[in-house]
């Protein structure tokens, strides 16, 4: 009897054992909080600067081209060379027109003759008013066509616009031209521009009168500060864009066309609270860091401003002095306790972070 019931008794204890062991886990698991590491929020200087691309202008740039069609008979193109504003830089055959000016100038003598001696006449009455007014009518026509041929004399010499350097030369002395074909281009090389974009967005951060910095590809790296002269008042309605034009300091050594890096808003500093960008954790509405209040953690929405390479600015949802977790956000659950191992410094994050990206 007692060896039958051996077996039933030993399987009952075994039973009370499994269901004491179920009973102990959740409390030993409730007891058991979180670990954070957490920061102290407070406000910094941070510098919202934006890289932009851009290209460098000449001064003052222009294709000359002649503005009538003709055989070129006087070509002087120096390339590559400084000409002073009015230089001649080449001549269209003018030959008919300058025939037609010594027609016309032939006609105005013997119209202005006419009208002297039907001048003398009227005023002793030997001729009336209006044949004198037709002869002096007609010396006016000629002297107006001899403007007009002046005119289009001038239009068959193309002289320097401006003081500048010349380019490469496009044609050949005896080509016939169109005023579609270029002779050579021009360029005011004693002061340089620099026009670029940015996102209408930021552009708080620059305004007239202002500088950014500019790198120019190909040299030493160094930083040029151009003065903003103009900003283009309207965005571009397909990028949103703002074009923005700034002069180059005259020490700045670069060709017309060439490639350069902006960047703006470098000397504009402004407080905010900064915290690595993991710690935000996105929705489809909002924006949530984790706050450690009275031992427990508490989700609040957020707005962020500027960011940087592995931080976010907080503009709203969080204020200094606030605890925020920065590590084991992903175990801590709303209204319910952590605890906090560890108060981390700022500038020890970022030098943690720039290390890594190393």
């Amino acid at each position: 009897m007692l060896s039958s019931r051996i077996p039933a008794i030993i399987a009952c204890s075994c039973l009370l054992g499994a269901c004491g062991g179920k009973k102990q886990n959740p409390k030993a698991s409730q007891n058991q909080a979180p670990i954070v590491d957490v920061i102290v929020a407070g406000y910094t200087n941070v510098t919202n600067a934006v890289e932009a691309n851009g290209s460098v202008l000449a001064n003052e740039f222009v294709e000359l081209r002649p503005e009538v069609n003709g055989r070129l008979t006087y070509l002087n193109v120096q390339e590559g060379k400084y000409v002073e504003k009015g230089t001649v830089i080449a001549r269209v055959n003018d030959a008919d027109l300058q025939a037609q000016l010594g027609k016309i100038k032939v006609q105005l003598e013997l119209a202005e003759k006419t009208e002297q001696r039907l001048r003398k006449l009227l005023d002793i009455n030997g001729v009336n008013q209006a044949d004198y007014d037709a002869a002096l009518n007609t010396v006016n026509g000629f002297k107006a066509d001899i403007d007009y041929t002046l005119a289009m004399i001038d239009k068959t010499v193309v002289r320097a616009p401006f003081s500048g350097t010349l380019g490469l030369r496009q044609v050949s002395p005896g080509a016939f031209v169109t005023p579609t074909t270029i002779i050579a281009s021009m360029q005011q090389l004693n002061q340089l521009k620099v026009d670029f974009t940015i996102p209408e967005q930021y552009g708080s951060l620059v305004q007239t009168g202002g500088t950014v910095n500019v790198v120019i590809d190909g040299t030493d790296n160094a930083r040029h500060k151009a003065s903003v002269i103009a900003i283009e008042p309207q965005a571009n309605a397909l990028t949103r864009n703002l074009r923005i034009r700034a002069l180059l300091p005259p020490v700045s050594k670069a060709n017309p066309g060439a490639f350069v890096k902006v960047y703006v808003g470098e000397n504009i500093t402004q407080k905010a609270i900064l915290v690595p960008s993991n710690v935000i954790i996105p929705s489809d509405k909002n924006k949530q860091v984790v706050l450690v209040r009275d031992g427990k953690a508490a989700f609040v929405n957020v707005q962020t401003g500027l960011r940087q390479s592995s931080f976010v600015a907080i503009t709203k949802g969080v204020s200094q002095g606030d605890t925020i977790v920065v590590k084991g956000v992903m175990f801590a659950t709303n209204n319910n306790p952590v605890k906090v191992r560890n108060i981390a410094q700022l500038n020890n994050l970022r030098d943690t972070v720039n290390q890594g990206q190393q």
